[in-house]
């Protein structure tokens, strides 16, 4: 998730009107900080390669602290949090704390701020918010199911850790959707360069972040 999130990180970089963004997780868990460790790193290879000088309020990868909510479940964490970031001068923001980050949507829905999603694209599963919502970090659960059903028909299937990457589509960020029209036109081929740079190894995340 943490390649995925690059992209979402990047994409906020490049869409950003204050040059300040934000992430805040549930609960600090490994599975929640690759999240914004990847988003981290793609705001800051914005600027490496843009010349911009982008923020990211929320989480430092070097110093392992970050923002939490200290929970999954707290619609009413989520929209304070958003709050506070949006009071800093963030306008976009990556919950990474299941229906906390509804919270936030709500928030962002009646601040202006954008909202990147995580898990799921969040435009289909929570429309209720989708004006929102810039992009979302998906775990393409549907591509790991495929993939098993197909080796086990096919005679193939070996078991073991799966692990979803962009290269084997596992992971990925979901379309602009509203915000298709205002974000720079040529993001979304930047985007997709970064991803095949990602998958050939020239992007090195851990890299980026020192």
């Amino acid at each position: 998730t943490d390649e995925a999130g690059f992209l979402a990180g990047y994409a906020a970089a490049a869409a950003t009107k204050t040059g300040k963004v934000a992430t805040f997780g549930g609960i600090k868990l490994p599975t929640v900080t690759i999240f914004m460790k990847g988003f981290e790193a793609g705001v800051k290879y914005h600027n490496q390669v843009k010349g911009t000088a982008v923020e990211v309020l929320g989480w430092e990868t070097a110093k392992d602290e970050g923002v939490f909510a200290g929970n999954f479940e707290s619609t009413d964490d989520g929209k304070r949090i958003a709050e506070s970031f949006v009071d800093e001068g963030a306008d976009v923001i990556m919950p990474v704390a299941g229906p906390v980050g509804l919270g936030s949507a709500a928030a962002c829905k009646e601040k202006g701020c954008m909202i990147v999603g995580v898990d799921s694209d969040w435009y289909a599963s929570s429309p209720e918010f989708k004006e929102t919502y810039l992009t979302s970090v998906m775990k393409n659960m549907d591509v790991a199911v495929f993939n098993a059903v197909k080796a086990v028909a096919e005679g193939t299937f070996k078991g073991g850790t799966y692990v979803g990457t962009l290269s084997d589509g596992g992971v990925g960020i979901a379309p602009f959707h509203d915000y298709a029209s205002k974000v720079p036109a040529s993001l979304q081929a930047e985007l997709d360069q970064l991803k095949t740079d990602i998958v050939a190894g020239k992007i090195v995340i851990d890299d980026v972040l020192k």
